[in-house]
């Protein structure tokens, strides 16, 4: 007499499936909140004032000295970036790191008929020896 056997996913669907359609969901949740963090960094990353901070930061002399080269983002810029329609406002810092030490990089500006102007664009270095380096006016001097 032989015994009719079932597949293994006969005899375990009753757990199976409620466990495979939670992970499936969790993972979804998962990724998707990834996919709009990505989305919104690579956003940010991309907009003027971040590309304009970090170019200034990087043919500054006295942030060279600070931090050595190269300087690079360390992390997540923390604020506020907002635009659309030719107008806009910039307020956030930029983790920067360089071979010397850590640094912030300090942005705010606004944006008017589809141009920027900045209001503050310095750079404060971390450790014992905390300096404030005013970009501001290098960038005014390029612009004239």
């Amino acid at each position: 007499m032989e015994e009719n056997k079932k597949s293994w996913f006969g005899r375990n669907w009753v757990w199976a499936v409620p466990l495979g359609g939670c992970l499936t969901l969790i993972l979804a949740f998962v990724f998707g909140i990834g996919a709009l963090i990505f989305g919104v960094s690579e956003a940010l990353t991309g907009s003027e004032p971040y590309e304009l901070a970090m170019e200034e930061v990087s043919k500054n002399e006295l942030v060279i000295d600070a931090l050595g080269e190269p300087i690079e983002a360390d992390g997540i810029m923390n604020g506020s970036l907002n635009f659309s329609n030719g107008v806009g406002k910039a307020d956030f810092n930029i983790p920067i790191k360089g071979p010397k030490g850590d640094a912030r990089v300090y942005v705010l500006g606004t944006k008017e008929d589809d141009e920027w102007t900045y209001e503050k664009l310095y750079v404060i270095t971390a450790g014992q020896s905390e300096e404030h380096i005013d970009l501001l006016p290098e960038l005014l001097d390029n612009l004239e």
